[in-house]
This record gives C-alpha cells, sequence and structure tokens, in this order.
C-alpha cells in the first residue's frame, strides 16, 4: 500500500483532537479539541475521485460545524446566567444536545445516514467507532440516568432497530445499527467508564472485520455480497460470526458488554428500559440474518474456471479475531465470575 504523508498527518492530528477533549479540564479546552478532530476528518473523508465522497464531506461538516456552535454557545450562556453546576436536568440537556448531534444518536440522526452513503468503507469504520470515542467521554461527565436521557436512550434504539428494518443498502444498515448500540452506549457511559471501553473496544473490533471485508468484497448493497467471484466462503463465515457478534448473540463475545449493561441496569430497577432494549436488538438482529441468508442461503453456483486466491495477511487477522468473537465469551465467564 502507498504511503501517504498527508493522511498520516491528518490521522495524527485527528487522534490528537480527540486526546485534547478527554484530557482537558475546562470546556474551552473540549470545544477546542472537538474542532481539531473535526478539521482533521473532513480531508480524509474527501476524495477527488469520487464526488460522493466530497458531498457527504460537505454534509457532515455543515453538521458538525452546526453543532460545536451550539455547543460553545450553551457553554458560554450557562456560564453566564449562573455556576455551572451539571446536576440540574435543565443545564444537562442543552449540553448534551449538541454531542449528540455529532453522535448521530436519535432524534438527531437525520445527517448520520446520508452522509454514511457517500463514503468509502475505511472512513465509514473511522465515522462509527472512533468519532464516537469524545462526545460519549464528555457525555460520561455531563449525563445522568434522567427522564430526558432515559428518552434519548429509548428514541435512539428505536430508530436504530426500525430505520434499518427494510434498508438493502449496507452502509444504512450499519448506520441504523450504529445509532442502536448508541442506545447501548449511553448507559454504559453514565454507569461505569471500564464497562464503557469494553463496548466500544468490542463493537469496534466487529465493525472494522465487517467494514474491512465489505471493502474487499466491493459491496454497497445486500444483493452484492452473493457473488462467488468476489469473496471466498471463508469471508461468508467471517461475516456471518462478526454480525451475529455485532447483534449481541450470545456465546459471542459481542454479548459480553450487553450482558454487563442487563446487569447494571437490573441492579438500578430499570426493568421497563432494559425489557425495550433487549426486544429492539432483536430486531436488528433480524436484518442481520437477513445480510447472513442473502450471502450463504441462497443458491450460489461457481463457474469451472473459478479458483479461490490464497488468504492474505489481513484476512488472516480477521480469521484469529473472529474465532476470539467465538470463544471470547466462554474465557470471560469464568473471568467475571472469579470477581464476584
Amino acid at each position: 500500500m502507498k504511503f501517504n504523508s498527508t493522511k498520516t498527518l491528518l490521522s495524527f492530528t485527528l487522534i490528537s483532537g480527540i486526546l485534547i477533549s478527554v484530557s482537558s479540564n475546562s470546556w474551552l479546552g473540549v470545544w477546542l479539541g472537538l474542532e481539531v478532530n473535526l478539521l482533521s476528518f473532513i480531508p480524509i473523508m474527501s476524495s477527488s475521485e469520487d464526488i460522493m465522497t466530497t458531498e457527504a464531506s460537505m454534509k457532515y461538516f455543515i453538521v458538525q460545524a452546526m453543532a460545536s456552535s451550539i455547543l460553545i454557545f450553551m457553554i458560554t450562556m450557562t456560564t453566564i446566567m449562573k455556576p455551572l453546576t451539571l446536576s440540574n436536568p435543565f443545564t444537562e440537556m442543552p449540553l448534551n444536545m449538541p454531542l449528540l448531534i455529532k453522535l448521530g444518536g436519535a432524534p438527531f440522526h437525520w445527517w448520520f445516514p446520508s452522509v454514511m452513503e457517500g463514503l468509502q468503507w475505511d472512513n465509514c469504520f473511522i465515522l462509527l467507532t472512533i468519532q464516537k470515542i469524545a462526545p460519549l467521554t464528555i457525555i460520561s461527565y455531563t449525563m445522568t440516568l434522567t427522564l430526558i436521557s432515559n428518552m434519548v436512550i429509548v428514541t435512539s434504539i428505536i430508530v436504530g432497530s426500525m430505520g434499518g428494518y427494510n434498508q438493502t443498502s449496507l452502509r444504512k444498515i450499519l448506520t441504523y445499527s450504529s445509532i442502536n448500540h448508541l442506545g447501548w452506549l449511553i448507559p454504559a457511559t453514565i454507569i461505569s467508564k471500564p464497562m464503557f471501553l469494553v463496548y466500544l473496544a468490542i463493537y469496534s473490533l466487529m465493525n472494522w472485520i465487517i467494514t474491512s471485508l465489505m471493502k474487499s468484497m466491493h459491496a454497497s448493497n445486500i444483493n452484492q455480497i452473493n457473488s462467488p467471484s468476489r469473496e471466498s466462503s471463508l469471508k461468508k463465515m467471517l461475516m456471518m460470526s462478526a454480525l451475529l457478534s455485532l447483534g449481541g448473540l450470545p456465546p459471542f463475545i459481542g454479548f459480553m458488554p450487553k450482558w454487563l449493561v442487563i446487569l447494571s441496569m437490573v441492579n438500578s430497577s430499570s426493568y421497563t428500559m432494559i425489557t425495550l432494549m433487549v426486544l429492539t436488538s432483536l430486531i436488528t438482529l433480524y436484518y442481520y440474518l437477513r445480510l447472513i441468508y442473502t450471502s450463504m442461503m441462497l443458491q450460489d453456483t461457481k463457474t469451472k474456471w473459478y479458483t479461490n486466491n490464497p488468504l492474505t495477511g489481513q484476512v488472516k487477522i480477521m480469521t484469529s479475531l473472529t474465532i476470539l468473537s467465538l470463544t471470547g465469551m466462554l474465557i470471560m465467564i469464568p473471568l467475571m465470575n472469579l470477581n464476584y
């Protein structure tokens, strides 16, 4: 792969912006880090070879600039009117609203599917995972489990599950899946920082496997992942395991962070909330299974001159990580029981 010094520098400043935001002890530093992160990601998104990426980067810039403007305005107004007390729910929501816009959480998700549709798979992975770190970390400092935050969580899990129900675009399916997972990430962030890190790490791992597979198959729609000339049976098995793990189906390791959230919310007697979260996860599993059915269970014929290509290093890494996904839950259960 050709070394690109510009993208290397932009990737460094993108990570630096996240570190500035999460380590800052002032709101101005938080805002500055978010802006550095934004201005680094926009050139990474754009590509002179594809006009769709330019359109997506413009949409992303407008939405993120609007959210940053709202954030600095709310910080200034709250500081002027009274001391910044984050325990007040009327202070809490105005500060968290621009962060939810940056995350693409419901009901501020209107920009997310259209931006994702125009991005390349590498940038889709960054938007789905890395770009969530700074806003979610700041939310963990400012948000508590109140009626308003519960409404945001419920809206996210419902929109994320129902929005992807009838989609054929793979990018939009992952987008609505991300919105649904955001409804799980927010309570994990509020309840426990280690739980949030575990959830985000496993979620990022599964997304990396899926986006890498889609990139190698040059697939954008459901009907494109059934072509035998584009991927081997091994890649289909990897995709199946990653999707089931992303959906939180036991015994895959993707079930572990959801299990931790369920236990924590049951201990806090949030029975109605956790019931809704589990039911909507079943709906997301439906459209994951639809992808698996399309790629593996329909008739898939191969021509006589079709030969399997040798496995690349990336596929070998994905195979190892998928084996970890299959066996990780079995390893983690005894370790968790030891803590109790």
